[in-house]
């Protein structure tokens, strides 16, 4: 489904693009090799960082540290990138939102991976309700795997 929206030439990049487009993840592990989840006031549910690429990032990766730290408060400074390549891409549906009036759409969500030895700041209220460090195997198969094989 990605490859066939950008070899048709589409751009992904933009968030009003309904047949999908690019989202950008950050996945945070710490000295102890835990990882950062974060509580996603609209979905309810715990996650690792992430959103909507913006005009002004540079690339996928610079949207994924961005989100990271408008997430969590944390400072980039103290986060190291692991690689310039997503560990994962991840494509998944999402629900109709007629209050910001889009359909159903999917999001093709580049994980990045990070690494640091900082804590977690000032939470951005109005998208996450709490933060924890857990362990690789709260993340969701195949990310999971690709975490586990990046810190070994």
């Amino acid at each position: 489904m990605v490859t066939d929206l950008i070899n048709a030439g589409v751009d992904i990049t933009t968030r009003t693009e309904f047949r999908g487009h690019a989202t950008a993840g950050a996945v945070l592990v710490n000295d102890e090799g835990l990882v950062l989840h974060i509580r996603h006031k609209g979905l309810g549910r715990w996650l690792t960082p992430g959103g909507h690429l913006e005009p002004g990032d540079e690339s996928v990766r610079d949207a994924a540290l961005r989100e990271l730290a408008e997430e969590t408060g944390i400072d980039p400074d103290v986060v190291i990138t692991d690689g310039e390549d997503p560990i994962h891409v991840d494509v998944h549906p999402i629900p109709a939102n007629p209050a910001k009036g889009e359909p159903d759409h999917y999001h093709f969500d580049f994980r990045y991976m990070f690494r640091t030895s900082g804590g977690v700041g000032v939470l951005q209220a109005e998208e996450v309700t709490g933060a924890d460090w857990l362990n690789v195997d709260a993340l969701p198969a195949p990310l999971r795997d690709h975490v586990r094989a990046a810190i070994a």
